[in-house]
């Protein structure tokens, strides 16, 4: 398979006896870059292919989910280069606010400064100063993974472009009422002192205390139950469900909250649960979801009891405590008041932390600026139940559906200075306006802009457009939008991907941000345990890649990505792709000292032996498994079919049995010569995608051409011969059946034996001389003595092993391992022939023990087989 821009080959290609990725992969890289290849061209007539990067933060690095991720995008817009689309995988990173803003607040730290001394204009230009200076270093992180992104697209998500892109949807969706402002309960996080969203928030069980205590008094009294005994002090009701007994005198009347001089309502609700604990809940509206529900209902007023800082701030003793310490004083004045009916500690329950810092978030009531998702939701959930966009794998479309069909308006505001500031204008007499990015923001004594910022995720949900020029009509987007396929993680399936999906359909006239979702599973240690710190396993994919290399570490990645599933590495894993690289190198310089070539045209069938017409049709059938399996995203499956395709199939079989041919000469060995050229051509070409550098490296050599990544990618040619593949997978049987043989007899590998070959019909004819090598098997001479004979697959091997082996040794050996054999079997029939057994094992155990049958009768068989072949005299 050649390709157009094919020039004359050296004479003599060489490569050194060794691959050492770090002289390779560098050089690489630059030259790919220079060269322009990873480019895209919104001109072109060659039909599109558009990933973009899930944006890293400003902050990061890479780590094991980057160089996983970005592996699966690197093979697929690498193979759809080589089929001839126009590929685009855009690079860019997120500004990602809180984290951002939180390193450079620790570096003033250090200084002893706050952003406040510094001021928001200064702070933003320190935040800048840092980001162009130490942010981004996952740019040259991924150059060493090989990422093929477009460098001269790369986009920032506070660049002037998405700015602008930003201010022009938020406008529109002001305009639309789909952004508005209200006062709710939003998660808090008392350390970043920002608002955070729904899927911000990490949930964990925590040891904790529920504690009960009685509100009111005598008859008029009831017990609630709280994990948050500090909350109390803004308690405005009690609730009970209409239809409980127990309460139904006290609905409507006003009972006394301790500690306080206020009384509250029992008030009715239906969202009480009667049967759990005492069927009386406290109500507190401003700091807790449910109840500022409860409240809205009932009309309650909402108490702020905690500042920013989740430090109390009613008037009274427990003023200037932090909510810890409030919790344990206030439970110590209840008991104190005899109000103490029960203390369970530790008692485990469900604490929401932020995600950023891992502070326990606080439910607080608060002005925000929000997005009403419903209209949008909806029409995110459309489009992939009328197929507009496909899901894979598609059991995952379950929980797409479960979140963005209950999907709750999205606080977007969040208390920062560093992001994009929301485009809204407050003016002295309660104006609100609304400024678009060419619009000049109304002037004059009192007016002021809005000091929030929006959520990262508002200008990361707009990535997939805003990076191709949006709100502009450029070529880019009409080219390259929308996106083919989004390759993401399952775990932000909520957190970016909805939130694309809403904004595409909405600011593309109904057009979705891609065709396809592939999401995958997560990158865990080799006992599946998540990766992290404090677990102590935690990789840095830096240091794999310097001991064993990018190829190595991208093809162990690619080899565990099944669709949606977590993916268990371990260095050994990582240590075998290496030994995969270097049997990739190691053939292919074998194959050049003798000759490859992809010069010319395939010799005519007739020349062809039955070994070359064997690997030529298997090569075929495994370009079209790997097309299948692309168009699919199992990369697992592809990365495996290629491992065993290339390592048993070329290099351990074809390569073995055409040693002899090589070693012949003439016009057979030219033959085997182009053919061994094609076929390392072809799997060359099929693992670039995964495996770019060491590929590179060998095909240029091999080829003379100019570069892997703007080669055509393989074709089926049709060629199959079945008859070629079964002539072949007999002479396999032979070789593994003897070498099995040998092993079973003690002799080493390197050790000749005599031995007669009786070859049934014409096809093992040919085979012969290859048989004889790869089995160490030398003729017969005068003194030869048939003393074992192996019948196998149309052929029988006659040893003489006089003199190598104890025989009776062996056969006293063997006799007692028949045994065992006979008596394990037997075993098994009685388990498996009792009927009342079968009725009573479990599936599994009954299939344990047809299993053992199978095996014990096999290895009968087997020993059976040996005993024969033993000398008899």
């Amino acid at each position: 398979m050649t390709d157009n821009t094919q020039h004359q080959q050296a004479a003599t290609p060489e490569l050194p006896t060794q691959y050492v990725p770090a002289d390779v992969e560098g050089k690489l890289y630059e030259r790919w870059v220079e060269r322009g290849y990873f480019e895209a061209d919104e001109h072109s007539e060659k039909p599109p292919y558009t990933i973009v990067i899930p944006p890293p933060n400003v902050t990061g690095s890479l780590h094991l989910g980057h160089a996983f991720e970005h592996t699966l995008i690197d093979a697929l817009t690498r193979r759809k280069r080589m089929q001839g689309y126009e590929t685009l995988w855009q690079p860019g990173m997120d500004h990602a606010g809180i984290a951002t803003q939180n390193v450079v607040e620790r570096e003033l730290a250090k200084e002893g400064k706050s952003r406040h001394d510094l001021g928001r204009e200064a702070f933003i230009e320190r935040v800048w100063k840092w980001k162009n200076e130490s942010g981004g270093q996952i740019s040259g992180q991924m150059r060493r993974l090989g990422d093929g992104v477009a460098w001269s697209r790369e986009r920032f998500t506070m660049d002037e472009g998405l700015s602008r892109a930003v201010q022009t949807v938020f406008k529109k969706m002001y305009e639309d009422e789909l952004i508005y402002r209200a006062e709710r309960i939003i998660n808090w996080c008392p350390r970043c002192l920002t608002a955070i969203s729904d899927i911000e928030v990490e949930y964990s069980d925590d040891d904790g205390e529920l504690v009960s205590m009685t509100y009111g008094e005598g008859e008029e009294s009831l017990v609630v139950a709280t994990t948050r005994a500090e909350t109390m002090l803004g308690d405005t009701a009690v609730a009970v469900h209409p239809d409980d007994e127990r309460y139904r005198h006290l609905v409507g009347k006003r009972i006394k909250l301790p500690l306080t001089d206020r009384t509250i309502p029992v008030v009715a609700d239906t969202h009480v649960d009667p049967e759990f604990g005492t069927g009386a809940v406290k109500v507190t509206p401003a700091h807790d979801p449910n109840d500022f529900e409860i409240g809205r209902r009932h009309d309650l007023p909402s108490l702020t009891v905690m500042d920013e800082r989740a430090v109390i701030t009613v008037p009274g003793p427990f003023e200037g405590l932090d909510r810890l310490e409030a919790r344990s004083a206030i439970v110590a004045a209840l008991r104190a008041e005899g109000r103490i009916v029960g203390e369970k500690r530790p008692y485990v329950h469900s604490v929401g932390h932020c995600s950023r810092c891992k502070t326990t978030v606080e439910p607080r009531l608060s002005m925000q600026w929000w997005v009403k998702v419903g209209p949008l939701a909806q029409a995110a959930g459309d489009a992939v139940r009328d197929g507009q966009v496909k899901i894979h794998p598609q059991e995952m479309e379950k929980r797409y559906f479960d979140w963005v069909d209950d999907l709750r308006d999205w606080c977007i505001s969040r208390q920062l200075w560093w992001g994009h500031r929301i485009p809204i204008w407050y003016g002295p007499d309660g104006e609100i306006v609304c400024v678009g990015p060419d619009e000049e923001p109304p002037g004059g004594e009192g007016w002021h802009q809005e000091t929030d910022v929006l959520d990262t995720w508002f200008s990361s949900g707009l990535w997939p457009f805003s990076t191709l020029g949006w709100p502009e009509q450029t070529d880019s987007l009409a080219k390259f939008y929308p996106n083919s396929v989004l390759v993401t993680g399952y775990d932000i399936l909520f957190f970016w991907v909805a939130r694309m999906m809403m904004f595409g359909l909405y600011a593309m006239d109904g057009t979705p941000p891609f065709h396809t979702i592939a999401l995958h599973g997560m990158v865990r240690d080799q006992f599946g345990k998540k990766m992290s710190k404090s677990f102590g396993n935690a990789v840095n994919p830096l240091d794999w890649m310097d001991a064993y290399g990018s190829d190595a570490l991208r093809f162990t990645l690619a080899r565990g990505a099944n669709p949606g599933v977590d993916v268990p590495i371990g260095e050994d894993w990582v240590q075998g792709s290496r030994n995969f690289a270097n049997k990739i190198w190691n053939a292919t310089r074998f194959a050049l000292m003798n000759g490859a070539t992809v010069e010319g045209e395939l010799p005519a069938a007739e020349e062809l032996s039955a070994t070359d017409r064997w690997i030529l049709s298997r090569l075929n059938t495994v370009v079209a498994e790997a097309d299948a399996y692309y168009e699919d995203y199992q990369f697992a499956k592809v990365s495996d079919a290629l491992f065993h395709f290339a390592w048993d199939e070329v290099f351990d079989w074809y390569v073995e049995l055409s040693k002899t041919t090589f070693m012949g000469g003439g016009r057979p060995a030219e033959v085997s010569a182009r053919v061994l050229g094609e076929v390392l051509d072809t799997t060359l070409r099929l693992l670039h995608p995964v495996m770019p550098f060491v590929t590179e490296t060998l095909w240029t050599t091999l080829t003379g051409q100019e570069s892997l990544v703007i080669a055509d990618w393989p074709a089926m040619r049709g060629f199959r011969d079945k008859a070629a593949e079964a002539e072949i997978e007999q002479v396999q049987q032979v070789i593994t059946e003897v070498r099995r043989f040998r092993s079973d007899q003690g002799l080493q590998p390197g050790q000749k034996v005599p031995a007669r070959l009786t070859l049934e019909g014409t096809a093992f004819a040919p085979h012969e001389a290859a048989i004889r090598q790869l089995l160490r098997l030398t003729p017969e001479g005068d003194a030869f003595q048939a003393t074992a004979s192996l019948p196998v697959s149309g052929a029988t091997v006659a040893l003489d092993l006089s003199g190598t082996i104890d025989v009776e040794a062996e056969r006293k050996r063997l006799t007692k391992d028949l045994q065992n054999a006979e008596k394990e079997k037997a075993a098994a029939e009685a388990k498996l022939g009792n009927e009342a057994f079968l009725a009573k094992a479990p599936d599994k155990v009954v299939d344990k023990i047809r299993g053992r049958l199978t095996k014990a009768e096999a290895d009968i068989k087997r020993i059976t087989a040996q005993l024969a072949g033993l000398p008899t005299g």
